[in-house]
């Protein structure tokens, strides 16, 4: 029987500390990307993927998070006042359908297995996707609807790939092929954070997923991994023998918003793509640049 993937997983506890002081009073997943906070690239993909609950693992920030999604009646009337269509329609591009957005707390930092595990009541017995709102991922068709199209056929879970050089793999979950057709990987085993020497390939996990509930079992049980953490990797791993287990290629644009350097790339990328902002931009660009 197809899969219904009706609820999203986002894990928006961490501390941001890359970032700060930005990151101090400002939750890191609600700084802008151009004008938009980064969250809203993540909702805007699952939304695109047929998601109706979004289930916010937050550590803090959470009124924050919260108002951002919910309707501001004051702003508004003050934005309508001014004739301004143009920002009245943005904003309400972001606001959540009422009960949409729920919100657990996970009380300490034990790691992405454990944040998801949090949201285990609050899921249910169904599949569910898990976006990871540091990862922005620009594509078409968005790379959670294509999880979640590939998961209907499979009737397992599915994640999103990306090859990384073979000196990064320490930073990633890698996975281990059995085959491969097209951008479509059948996967045979994963190792969280390997070092390069025994990676079993360059696939990497980029924070998309559409999983089955039987994983918060493994979880549950799950003892530390890297880091001292329960990592989501590792309970996948064991579930890799017992179900369909798929992963798909991505071909769009990916950045890394979880460091400086990415998040500024991302910042770039996608002014570069607003029409009112390009010009501007390449012309302080090529000013700022050195000569060769």
């Amino acid at each position: 029987m197809p899969i219904s993937v009706r609820k999203a997983v986002l894990p928006v506890a961490g501390m941001g500390t890359r970032f700060l002081p930005a990151s101090k009073a400002v939750p890191k997943v609600l700084l802008p990307v151009v004008d938009k906070p980064l969250i809203q690239y993540a909702i805007e993909e699952a939304r695109a993927a047929g998601i109706e609950e979004f289930i916010f693992v937050t550590g803090r920030g959470e009124a924050a998070i919260k108002d951002h999604f919910e309707r501001d009646a004051a702003l508004d009337a003050h934005l309508a006042a001014r004739g301004d269509d143009a920002a009245l329609a943005a904003v309400a591009r972001a606001v959540l359908e009422p009960g949409a957005a729920r919100l657990v707390r996970q009380e300490q930092p034990l790691g992405l297995g454990h944040a998801v595990l949090c949201a285990r009541d609050l899921v249910g017995d169904e599949p569910f996707a898990v976006l990871l709102p540091d990862e922005l991922l620009l594509g078409e068709p968005p790379c959670l609807a294509e999880l979640v199209e590939l998961g209907d056929k499979t009737e397992g879970s599915v994640v999103a790939l990306a090859e990384v050089p073979q000196a990064e793999t320490g930073r990633y979950g890698i996975v281990e092929l059995a085959a491969e057709e097209g951008r479509t990987v059948t996967i045979s085993g994963m190792v969280e954070k390997p070092d390069p020497e025994h990676a079993p390939s360059r696939l990497a996990l980029i924070g998309r997923y559409v999983l089955q509930p039987g994983i918060f079992a493994r979880l549950a049980a799950q003892p530390p991994g890297a880091g001292g953490e329960i990592q989501l990797t590792d309970a996948m791993a064991a579930m890799v023998s017992e179900e369909p287990f798929h992963g798909v290629r991505f071909t769009g644009r990916r950045f890394d918003c979880g460091s400086p350097a990415g998040y500024l790339q991302a910042t770039v990328a996608c002014a570069l793509e607003r029409p009112e902002l390009r010009q501007d931009l390449l012309a302080f660009m090529r000013e700022a640049m050195p000569s060769p």
